[in-house]
């Protein structure tokens, strides 16, 4: 065989990256969850024969990819290399050996070229419904959450274990849609599996050895480049977030060493009794991702490219629980990760990280029926609606925050058309916040405002998944804080940040979610866009005059404000 040229590798590599992208393309295209379909809440990633991830697809949330780079392993290891067969797919949610909660399924193919192994192909998604008390934080241990799926064969030989399907579909309150993401989680897998043998036959190639190691050396080459181009030292980030029933609060140590980087959560709150603690594996998940973001943005990332950002945290700690801890929500303070390190890392790298932002998304879930007095109760099931919504980013060192965009997930927001296709369920409101990003040389992104009932006939609960009620986003190098999250009913009693909550008949849920914080003194804002901003209706005139002494008549006398409008 002739010895692959450099060029011919990187061909290759971008191939493998586009093969990823495919692969989780078709999955948006094939599932049944709106979490998947219209808000891109999964992953995709192609892994050599050693289970070390060689690509990942750009369209996925870091919380799943950087953490299904090290479930892989976990699936060699209890499957065992003899029974991978030709055919198999193989299956899991195991919060520590997959990625962080029983919602997010991951299908595992092993690849062959050959009748050779050669590579496997993984996928997550978050389904809406996996059983147990349901999507919230109510939860006192993972056995209420939902069905355990542990590492196990989904497809033998290729034939599917029908014995697994029915177990499923006894457990769960959707049943057609968490089936139908399964089968197009394998789908999906197996669009990768054909189109990796075409490459394979393309480029004369036996194995993926050779590719992988070019892409492996070259990625940690580049990224300890990235890291020791930096100056060393240590320095301490901390934040408090709302929590459940009492705050957390995070602390963060950051090393940047020669060829290292340690990231330290010591000093951080011990495991809740409540539904929103977080496995390792997701922690390490986002903080890699925090840290690279700021050190080696453009380096793709595999596991060559994560492997010098090693992430410590105390067994038993809320970022480190051990089973059986409740961990549902744990994205709620996954997603806060980043923000708590970037207060450190700010220290060390001036004017290179965002101010804080919303952080977590602003998701909730609402079980619907039908009221025992409506004549709709023959005629419509119950049904489950879980909405995925952003508040706003925080500002950057020389731009504005992104209005109403999840950072650092990367998840979408659910269109509202979308969303009432699903269950009776009415948005009566969905629009940008006026005045909710905190003010600064560059000014954090807008929140939201939502406002949700039911169709006539019907009743609700709500699963409350929200956090920076008590602490908002904090302003960096004198910007301002961004406005804090306000869930109230629509006759104004107030409701948790957390928890399943009914809500009354008749009565609607009325959301403003947070936004993200200013950077830089506000005073020494661009008056340009400052008036910008008052055209778009981001920011009242009262703002402008607070925050950045803007007090043009005529300006405003052109301009036809609408009312502030409070939730």
């Amino acid at each position: 065989m002739t010895k692959i040229s450099n060029v011919a590798h990187q061909v290759m590599w971008n191939r493998l990256i586009s093969i990823v992208e495919e692969q989780a393309q078709a999955l948006i295209r094939t599932a049944f969850s709106t979490s998947v379909r219209e808000a891109g809440d999964l992953s995709a990633g192609v892994y050599n024969a050693e289970g070390k991830m060689l690509a990942q697809a750009v369209t996925g949330t870091p919380g799943h990819v950087n953490a299904m780079a090290d479930s892989v392993s976990h699936f060699l290891r209890k499957i065992g290399l003899k029974n991978i067969l030709e055919g198999d797919a193989y299956i899991t949610n195991d919060p520590w050996e997959g990625t962080g909660h029983l919602h997010d399924i991951t299908v595992v193919t092993p690849v062959f070229f050959k009748n050779k192994l050669v590579s496997f192909f993984a996928c997550t998604a978050h389904v809406v419904d996996i059983g147990g008390r349901g999507f919230g934080a109510d939860a006192n241990s993972i056995y209420e959450e939902g069905i355990y799926i542990p590492i196990m064969k989904f497809i033998a030989s290729g034939e599917v274990d029908k014995t697994l399907i029915t177990m499923l579909r006894a457990n769960v309150r959707e049943p057609d849609q968490l089936i139908g993401d399964i089968h197009a989680l394998a789908t999906c897998n197996e669009i990768g599996y054909r189109r990796l043998n075409s490459m394979m036959s393309e480029f004369e190639i036996n194995n993926l050895n050779d590719i992988a190691n070019f892409i492996l050396t070259n990625s940690l080459k580049a990224t300890l480049q990235c890291i020791n181009s930096l100056q060393t030292g240590f320095a301490e980030g901390s934040m408090t977030i709302d929590g459940y029933e009492k705050a957390v609060n995070l602390h963060v140590g950051i090393t940047i060493k020669n060829d290292r980087v340690i990231c330290d959560w010591s000093g951080t709150s011990e495991i809740d009794k409540k539904g929103i603690n977080v496995p390792l594996v997701y922690t390490k998940a986002y903080s890699c991702y925090a840290l690279k973001c700021a050190i080696a943005p453009d380096i793709p990332n595999n596991a060559a490219s994560l492997e010098p950002f090693e992430v410590v945290a105390s067994e038993g700690s809320i970022v480190n629980a051990i089973h059986p801890a409740p961990v549902a929500l744990r994205h709620v303070i996954g997603h806060m990760l980043p923000d708590a390190i970037y207060n450190a890392l700010d220290k060390l790298l001036p004017n290179t990280v965002p101010a804080e932002g919303a952080g977590c998304l602003c998701n909730f879930q609402i079980s619907l029926r039908a009221k025992a007095c409506s004549n709709l109760t023959n005629q419509v099931s119950r049904a489950e609606v879980l909405t995925f919504n952003s508040g706003g980013s925080g500002a950057r060192p020389t731009l504005d925050g992104m209005n109403a965009t999840a950072f650092p997930s990367g998840v979408m927001t659910m269109p509202v058309e979308v969303t009432e296709q699903v269950g009776p369920i009415i948005i009566w409101r969905k629009e940008l916040r006026p005045d909710s990003g905190g003010a600064g040389t560059f000014r954090g992104g807008l929140g939201q405002l939502m406002e949700v009932g039911s169709r006539e006939g019907f009743e609700f609960d709500i699963q409350a998944m929200f956090d920076r009620l008590k602490y908002p986003a904090r302003g960096r190098r004198g910007g301002c804080n961004g406005a804090v999250t306000k869930v109230s009913l629509d006759d104004g009693k107030l409701l948790k940040g957390k928890g399943k909550q009914s809500v009354p008949y008749g009565l609607k849920v009325k959301m403003a979610f947070p936004g993200g914080a200013g950077y830089g003194d506000p005073l020494k804002r661009d008056l340009d866009q400052v008036k910008s901003d008052l055209r778009m209706g981001f920011i009242t005139p009262e703002y402008a005059s607070k925050y950045h002494d803007f007090n043009n008549e005529e300006f405003f006398n052109k301009i036809n404000f609408p009312s502030k409008k409070e939730v």
